[in-house]
């Protein structure tokens, strides 16, 4: 099916459900339906459902922001995964894969024919080493998805993305033509995607770089104050922190340098740590503003509660992967341990800045 674009050139429209109607999930929906495709959200709340069929808004995970009215939702998960051409996951890492298992069962899954690629950033936990979301996927999903599922990351706050703002993205898997097909039905009016055959080093990315982000926020609020640390002394940040990314993302198996000098690396670095509408930012300051660690005993008491920040620092829970991974392969990332030790109670915010400072 085509559609006549504006400028006169044709569009292949494609049918995409979007597993997952939370902020990102819900935006990208938004730029897709108003790039032309037909898009279905899965929403777990029928409140979530309701705003977004009746009124165009997202008025628990997005709210305030116009969505382009041809798209639709639904609480029923098969509904929304069956006959579709992409089905893009949009579920936090903790239940991604009970999550693949309510929909796994229709036809275009367990044949093959939709193209699956994955919006969630982190680790998921395991028997030894945490696994990347796309090995978690395929183990879920059936056999032929092996090796063809698609990673999805980039600099890419969903109120931006709601909004029309040019951005750009990453689609990367080891099925190169997976990799180029989810780009180019993702390519619409305000998105820039790029393939990427490093999945490895994209998923670190997409990862680490909130672990960063919580420290950098952390360092930002206490800047307000401060005759120590200040824009010079972010910059510092951000540079080690990139440092970090990379050694994980080379111990780990990235295969392109050129990873971490895009946007999967420096980019989505740069906007996670920077943009007024980043959570773990956020989370960050509020270690400093509000005392948020005081409402928790240690990291796994925070990852087990992290409901009850009231939004999700997935920085926070990344931390704890990280921490395991530099341990396994004996890895020397100073900023990513001291966050460990600060969220597991070990450090107070000052002692966790100054010592990443003095050791710079």
């Amino acid at each position: 099916m085509e559609k006549i674009l504006e400028e006169g050139a044709f569009m292949d429209v494609k049918s995409v459900g979007i597993i997952g109607a939370g902020a990102w999930g819900t935006a990208l929906g938004c730029a897709l339906a108003r790039g032309g495709h037909n898009v279905e959200l899965w929403a777990l709340e029928e409140d979530v459902t309701e705003s977004i069929n009746s009124e165009h808004e997202n008025k628990r995970y997005l709210p305030g922001f116009s969505l382009y009215p041809t798209m639709t939702a639904s609480c029923d998960i098969k509904k929304v995964a069956l006959d579709k051409d992409f089905i893009i996951l949009a579920s936090p890492s903790l239940y991604l894969a009970s999550t693949i298992t309510k929909f796994a069962d229709v036809p275009n899954v367990q044949n093959g024919t939709s193209i699956i690629g994955s919006l969630t950033k982190g680790f998921v936990p395991s028997d030894g080493l945490p696994h990347f979301v796309l090995e978690t996927m395929e183990e879920a999903l059936p056999e032929c998805y092996r090796n063809s599922t698609v990673y999805i990351a980039g600099p890419s706050h969903a109120e931006e993305v709601a909004m029309g703002k040019i951005t750009g993205l990453i689609t990367a898997s080891e099925h190169h033509r997976n990799a180029i097909r989810m780009r180019d039905m993702m390519r619409v009016p305000g998105l820039m995607v790029y393939a990427s055959f490093d999945t490895i080093g994209v998923q670190v990315c997409a990862a680490v770089k909130n672990v960063i982000a919580v420290v950098y926020g952390s360092l930002d609020a206490l800047a307000e104050t401060s005759d120590t640390f200040g824009d010079n002394t972010e910059s510092l940040l951000m540079a080690a922190g990139l440092n970090e990314i990379q050694t994980i993302g080379f111990a780990m198996g990235a295969t392109h340098p050129q990873t971490f000098t895009s946007i999967s690396g420096v980019g989505d670095l740069d906007v996670t740590c920077k943009s007024k509408y980043g959570r773990n930012r956020r989370f960050g300051q509020d270690i400093i503003k509000t005392d948020m660690l005081s409402r928790f005993k240690d990291l796994d008491d925070l990852i087990a509660n992290v409901n009850k920040i009231g939004y999700l620092p997935e920085g926070a829970i990344a931390c704890k992967y990280v921490h395991q991974i530099a341990e396994q392969k004996n890895l020397k990332l100073p900023i990513c341990n001291a966050l460990y030790r600060l969220l597991n109670k070990e450090l107070t915010p000052q002692e966790c800045l100054l010592s990443l400072v003095q050791r710079q």
